[in-house]
């Protein structure tokens, strides 16, 4: 009865758009990096611009949520969607970091391959969180959901073979402790992603 009297506070919904727009920037900025490591600290410190940005509209939606009485999503899960989009960024500002710090001057076999599906992944939960407002659109929201599952199970199976491979064919194990914590990396934030897949998807399934 209170909810539908007093005012729901809707600019989470704003925030959400904010950190989504940032993920895709960010890993865009990866995806550039791999492309182009000679300047590999340029990019890791644009990287590291984006993902202070990202901890700020965290914050920003922490300190709302803290303040607000009646929220429009249940309160675990506007806490939980916007800490697990920020853990995407840090895992892409992690990976840009070791880039840079470890003075990689090839990129590993099939990196670029798995930031290209953090892309794709960042616009997939892009285009679920613009949806988010008005959840009419239920089933487009769902199969943004559906694949960012494929993506991060595409990015498994690289990541798998990438190990084998890299195990079978490295003969210096100071590169090969490198490449494989990169590939870890990359992989954990497709994980994260999925997080953030099941998050939404929940909402849509509770609110809908």
């Amino acid at each position: 009865m209170i909810g539908r009297i007093l005012p729901r506070e809707e600019k989470f919904f704003e925030l959400f758009r904010h950190s989504a727009d940032l993920m895709v920037e960010g890993a865009l900025a990866l995806r550039d990096l791999f492309s182009d490591l000679e300047h590999a600290e340029m990019h890791s410190r644009r990287l590291k611009d984006i993902e202070h940005k990202a901890d700020e509209v965290t914050h920003r939606t922490i300190e709302l949520l803290h303040k607000t009485f009646i929220t429009p999503l249940d309160r675990e899960d506007i806490h939980l969607l916007i800490t697990k989009m920020d853990d995407i960024l840090d895992f892409f500002e992690a990976a840009a970091q070791r880039i840079f710090l470890y003075d990689v001057k090839t990129p590993p076999p099939n990196a670029r391959e798995l930031a290209e599906i953090c892309v794709k992944a960042a616009e997939a939960i892009k285009r679920a969180v613009d949806l988010l407002e008005d959840l009419k659109e239920r089933e487009l929201i769902l199969k943004q959901c559906i694949e960012i599952n494929r993506l991060e199970n595409e990015a498994d199976y690289m990541f798998r073979l990438s190990l084998a491979k890299l195990f079978r064919e490295e003969p210096d194990t100071r590169q090969l402790i490198k490449y494989k914590e990169i590939y870890e990396i990359l992989e954990t934030a497709t994980d994260r992603a999925e997080d953030v897949a099941n998050i939404i998807e929940g909402i849509v399934l509770e609110y809908a």
